[in-house]
């Protein structure tokens, strides 16, 4: 069979969302699609980039290239143990550019890597709740996701919008490319990045947890599908 590794990071979400979100979400998502499809789900990756962040306590960040040979490891490993496919579910950003150099002398037929919000029907609910002040970081769906699985903490002073950003922000920043840590605190002084984090409901986070849980179960099955079959005519 297969394996689904969850990965997020551990750093500050804005006045009222969780240090650890992505991690949350990431393993939420992981283990509720693999009861749809029957996965086993690895303890999550949780200490990951996040360099931009470091400004606020609680962030803790690996350099790209220790999380990058830590993540290669464990995917070999896996591989080795004899599962037939890795399927890393992504909650963070900043993960993307690093685990694209992992697969690298490994056999990539055996590894997909996915973000939850990958999934045009999550992102159509996501749109259709929270339009332009999804933002880029400490996001009302993610927050929503934690509230329906963790915890809610009050809004406190995110019950005000943010800065809104414009389209070429947006565009120029993608991936988590925030620039150094002094200077993204001082600009989004709360944490938030365009996010209205206050819109979130845990009725809404149960939506889009049930809405990317199906989908990933759904890709998790035609992925190992595939990888198993390739398997079969080595």
């Amino acid at each position: 069979g297969g394996i689904i590794l969850p990965v997020g990071s551990t750093e500050q979400h804005g006045p009222m969302g969780l240090i650890g979100t992505d991690t949350i979400c990431a393993e939420a998502i992981a283990l509720r699609a693999a009861e749809r499809a029957g996965a086993l789900v690895a303890p999550p990756l949780a200490y990951t980039p996040a360099p931009f962040n470091t400004g606020f306590p609680g962030t803790v960040s690996l350099s790209a290239e220790t999380f990058a040979a830590m993540a290669r490891e464990i995917i070999a490993g896996l591989i080795a143990q004899g599962f037939a496919g890795v399927y890393l579910l992504n909650g963070h950003g900043a993960n993307l550019a690093p685990l694209t150099r992992v697969t690298d002398g490994l056999d990539t037929a055996r590894i997909r890597l996915r973000s939850w919000w990958d999934f045009e029907a999550v992102n159509a609910l996501r749109r259709e709740l929270y339009g332009d002040w999804e933002g880029m970081h400490a996001t009302p769906s993610e927050v929503a996701i934690t509230q329906a699985t963790t915890r809610i903490l009050p809004p406190g002073p995110a019950a005000d919008p943010p800065e809104a950003l414009s389209p070429d922000y947006i565009a120029a920043h993608a991936g988590d490319r925030h620039g150094p840590p002094d200077e993204h605190r001082a600009r989004f002084p709360d944490g938030r990045v365009g996010s209205h984090s206050a819109l979130a409901r845990w009725q809404d986070g149960a939506r889009l947890l049930e809405l990317a849980a199906g989908a990933v179960a759904e890709d998790y099955g035609s992925f190992l599908a595939a990888a198993q079959a390739g398997r079969e005519r080595r």
